[in-house]
């Protein structure tokens, strides 16, 4: 059952088997797989069912630091942050996991195999591409058309897939509480956490109206992002004897810089400039091979390319892809997923969107024509070379994008600001900035992919990161990570690797929050994988 908890008379329900904080996928994921457990579950959502402007406000977080945190970059809604995400994924990868001595703190508290093994009924159940769709070999036929073929030696490509329907959780599971013993409660923010001696929970709710509602039971789930759940946790003092809750803050820091000069006339790189393909938008990122990491003791970051034509980054272009990817019959149809591999004419196609907005939303009809009437030419050239894209334009340069992998710093963290939300509760503050280790990571990147693109005739990078002062790769992604990391030490971790809060019985944290180390790939995909396992663990403890 669906209940507004504003309308709620009784503002003691009776108490939950379990309940679960936020409706984002991690939260839903959670819920849907406990959903013939037996388990009487409750799903606390700060939001309603669509966006309200009452939830937006209490989104507000204080950033300091390099990287700002987006307003936007979080929902409170049902579906969470997945409502506006384009679908950008990638399982982690081995380096990713294991301890890289190297890296401080690094290694997660569970083995890479059994996290692949989570991959698979993520994608079957919830509309992930299956894990075998990222080999390589997938792209061999996209690489052999391009105009010029790459002998990688101390790079390696990884494959980066959106589908063309991207999962909007809310929608895709909000059947689940037809269930007589799934409940949702919407506009129920949780303000307060309490638990007692004999280890039972309770989560504080408050509602829009002023009502103050107590939910009751034996194990709770938090599910509400990589701030929220570090914020909840410090403000009701629980799961923080060693200082750990909210550091190690983690984020995957983007932004274009450097330029790829190619030596002859380049119109076609279908797999590195990105295709879209029965379905999915996708390319091929460039990393760094696992031996030169260790080697030169650097992060498993990545580039790509980004192809320059005369209509790139102007507004009235950027915003048309906004627009039209709004419409979701009307991008598939422009689409034309026909089996055939059609190449990409501006990088926001793959679902990695600009940062051009109208009023930092999707533009409105009268907003979009004006701004497409102002840069109508390139407008035109786009929407030609878009519908007819058997024609190759010329490629003028070739950005390259860059995305950071975050060392675990513990001062890079969630703190508690002196500023207070609509309920009197302290706003969130986040520190964050690349460190050393994370800058000269992408340096590496840079020096090598110059030195391969010259060897192999291709062209010449142009790069100034080394000169860039403040440092530039400083968008906020929205993959916020690792303020309540996991791990066997209390002393250097918040939860263990069943996600149990160190010393609390019964407290699970779900989402992001508990990765020790973020690698590059979109955490979306391994959020719900870790989402099953955490279920499962639930299954086996006692009710």
């Amino acid at each position: 059952m669906i209940i507004d908890s504003n309308e709620l008379t009784d503002l003691n329900p009776p108490p939950y088997d379990i309940c679960i904080v936020g409706s984002g996928p991690a939260g839903l994921t959670v819920a849907n797989e406990l959903r013939d457990s037996g388990r009487r579950v409750a799903v606390l959502e700060s939001g309603q069912v669509e966006k309200t402007e009452h939830a937006d406000r209490l989104r507000t977080v204080l950033t300091t630091g390099g990287v700002p945190i987006k307003h936007n970059s979080r929902e409170r809604v049902l579906g969470g942050a997945s409502a506006t995400w384009d679908g950008l994924s990638a399982p982690l990868e081995r380096i990713d996991v294991e301890e890289r001595p190297w890296v401080p703190l690094s290694g997660w508290p569970i083995p890479h195999a059994q996290l692949l093994s989570y991959y698979r009924p993520a994608a079957d159940r919830y509309g992930f591409p299956h894990p075998e769709l990222y080999d390589i070999r997938h792209f061999s036929a996209l690489k052999a058309e391009g105009d010029h073929r790459f002998g990688w030696k101390d790079l390696v490509e990884r494959i980066i897939l959106a589908p063309a329907r991207p999962q909007r959780f809310g929608k895709l599971l909000g059947g689940i509480f037809e269930s007589p013993r799934l409940d949702l409660y919407t506009d129920a923010t949780v303000t307060d956490l309490e638990t007692d001696s004999a280890g039972n929970h309770a989560c504080v709710a408050r509602t829009r109206g002023g009502k103050i509602v107590t939910f009751r039971a034996q194990a709770i789930v938090l599910a509400t992002g990589g701030i929220e759940n570090a914020r909840l946790l410090l403000d009701s003092g629980i799961g923080n004897e060693h200082d750990q809750v909210g550091r190690y803050f983690m984020n995957h820091p983007k932004n274009p810089s450097g330029v790829v000069v190619p030596a002859r006339p380049v119109t076609h790189l279908p797999a590195y400039f990105g295709c879209l393909y029965k379905g999915k938008a996708a390319y091929l990122a460039l990393r760094l091979t696992d031996d030169l990491q260790e080697k030169l003791g650097t992060l498993n970051s990545y580039v790509r390319f980004e192809p320059l034509y005369t209509w790139s980054d102007t507004a009235g272009v950027q915003l048309l892809i906004n627009y039209v990817k709004s419409k979701r019959w009307l991008w598939e149809n422009l689409k034309s997923f026909k089996g055939e591999a059609s190449a990409l004419r501006d990088y926001a196609e793959t679902g990695d969107d600009p940062d051009i907005k109208l009023a930092g939303e999707v533009p409105s009809l009268p907003g979009l024509l004006l701004a497409m009437l102002k840069d109508s030419p390139s407008v035109a050239q786009y929407a030609f070379y878009r519908v007819f894209d058997r024609l190759r334009p010329r490629v003028r340069a070739i950005r390259i994008r860059n995305f950071l992998e975050m060392e675990p710093h513990p001062d890079n963290r969630v703190m508690l600001s002196a500023e207070k939300d609509a309920y009197g509760k302290p706003i969130p503050v986040v520190r964050h900035s690349a460190t050393s280790l994370d800058k000269r990571s992408l340096l590496e990147i840079h020096r090598v992919l110059g030195d391969e693109l010259r060897a192999s005739g291709f062209g010449n990078l142009v790069s100034d990161l080394t000169e860039c002062e403040p440092w530039p790769i400083n968008s906020d992604a929205s993959h916020h990570m690792g303020s309540t990391r996991m791990g066997t030490n209390p002393r250097t971790s918040v939860v263990d690797p069943d996600c149990r809060v160190h010393g609390v019985p019964k407290l699970y944290i779900a989402g992001s929050s508990v990765f020790p180390t973020g690698g590059y790939a979109n955490p979306t995909y391994t959020i719900v994988a870790l989402a099953i396992r955490l279920a499962e663990h639930l299954r086996s403890v006692a009710g």
